[in-house]
């Protein structure tokens, strides 16, 4: 009977070390955040700041990239003309040719002294060979893997880097949505070319882009990395205002739900988000609503045929229907997947970065988010979203309601996981 006893403690013990993953942050936004001013108000910028942690700055400039034949040659050539410091933090890298040159690229700067600090994500890089990790080691490469798999991090396992992060000199820096995989390679204008937008980044708040990753290789390593090679005095480069924060759920955990609500809140004419898994918890999707009924034109886009998970594409639908109803507009990217992450507000107001609009993004992943506060900016952005448009088809609120039964049931059944998705 002892042996009986036994597996079901073990059981036990593995059931309530996995339900672990599951756990939502402490401090969690529970009530609508009501409409008290616009995005061009001072009042929002002073919120943003406070309640999200680091101060707006200006003197910025920041560069949209679209897809990998502009993301690529803007980054490969940054890392290759490093004197001082690379730091680089991804989530995705998965081997073939533009992984090969990453590779090459930051260890030929290692091997001339440069210190490079490499954070790849354990469970994003599934798909790359060891050779080329083993080779960026041997040329010096301090890398390591985000929360590897071990008995005593189970209930942990499930809490990712999903950050994408290179500051070159502790000056110039990039973020956005993509990975190192040949998927974002090309224009984005066919299945086996993923659509994606990356950004880099010059002036005073590339110093917040460098903490953010301090952030990570803090709890990886216990090193800080500091000094002039990393933090130097940064002059403004541009006329844009913006700041870098950062959520994770050991710290900051509901600053990117916090985010997305004030600043859906703070709306008053246009919203534009363009998101490549859209689960939102109940919160947001009433705040999207609540726009709506202020007489904000709600325009979402999100992937159609192609999406490379079939479970986000489920859960996802499942909330179309109550948008569509109160009039948001839902279109569907057609030509390949889109992994772009996008929310302009009002032609005032930018986020971008790692972000997805869902809850795994906002309370189980590490993310990375850059918000800037610029009429052109957000006016070129708006631009570039617009055209993503033209390929896109608009979604009905018929074409929702006649969805088959078995889309239905299945929604169902992921509704206890949708956090997971």
């Amino acid at each position: 009977m002892l042996w009986i006893v036994g597996i079901t403690v073990l059981a036990t013990s593995l059931v309530l070390v996995l339900l672990q993953n599951f756990k939502t942050p402490e401090q969690v936004v529970e009530r609508k955040v009501e409409h008290r001013h616009a995005v061009c108000d001072p009042q929002f910028r002073r919120e943003m700041s406070v309640l999200l942690g680091p101060a707006i700055v200006q003197g910025n400039q920041v560069t949209a990239l679209q897809n990998g034949n502009e993301i690529f040659p803007a980054m490969l050539p940054a890392i290759r003309s490093a004197q001082r410091s690379i730091t680089f933090e991804t989530f995705i890298y998965w081997s073939g040719e533009i992984a090969e040159e990453f590779s090459q690229a930051l260890s030929e700067r290692a091997r001339a002294g440069v210190p490079v600090s490499v954070i790849i994500d354990w469970v994003g890089s599934n798909k790359m060979d060891q050779s080329l990790l083993d080779a960026m080691e041997a040329a010096g490469v301090r890398l390591h893997r985000y929360r590897p798999l071990h008995w005593y991090n189970f209930g942990r396992m499930n809490n990712r880097t999903h950050r994408k992060l290179l500051v070159v000199d502790g000056r110039i820096g990039f973020t956005g949505g993509v990975g190192i995989a040949d998927q974002w390679t090309g224009d984005g204008g066919d299945p086996e070319h993923w659509r994606d937008t990356h950004f880099r980044i010059e002036g005073p708040v590339v110093a917040q882009l460098q903490a953010a990753f301090n952030n990570n290789w803090i709890k990886t390593t216990g090193q800080v990395l500091n000094g002039p090679s990393y933090f130097p005095a940064l002059e403004e480069e541009g006329g844009m205002d913006a700041h870098m924060f950062v959520a994770s759920p050991s710290g900051g955990s509901e600053s990117m739900h916090l985010m997305y609500l004030l600043a859906i809140a703070a709306a008053e004419a246009t919203i534009d988000l363009a998101a490549s898994y859209f689960v939102p918890d109940t919160l947001l999707i009433q705040a999207l609503i609540a726009a709506r009924g202020r007489g904000v034109r709600v325009r979402i886009l999100l992937p159609g045929p192609y999406l490379d998970a079939i479970t986000v594409r489920i859960a996802s639908r499942a909330d179309w229907g109550v948008l569509l109803h109160a009039g948001a507009e839902i279109h569907v990217y057609q030509p390949t997947m889109l992994h772009t992450k996008l929310l302009v507000i009002d032609a005032e107001f930018v986020s971008v970065g790692s972000t997805n609009f869902d809850m795994r993004s906002i309370r189980l992943n590490d993310e990375a988010s850059l918000n800037v506060y610029s009429s052109d900016f957000a006016t070129q952005m708006t631009t570039i979203f617009e055209k993503d448009l033209l390929a896109a088809e608009p979604y009905s609120l018929d074409r929702w309601k006649s969805r088959p039964f078995r889309e239905k049931f299945s929604e169902k059944i992921l509704l206890p996981i949708r956090s997971q998705l």
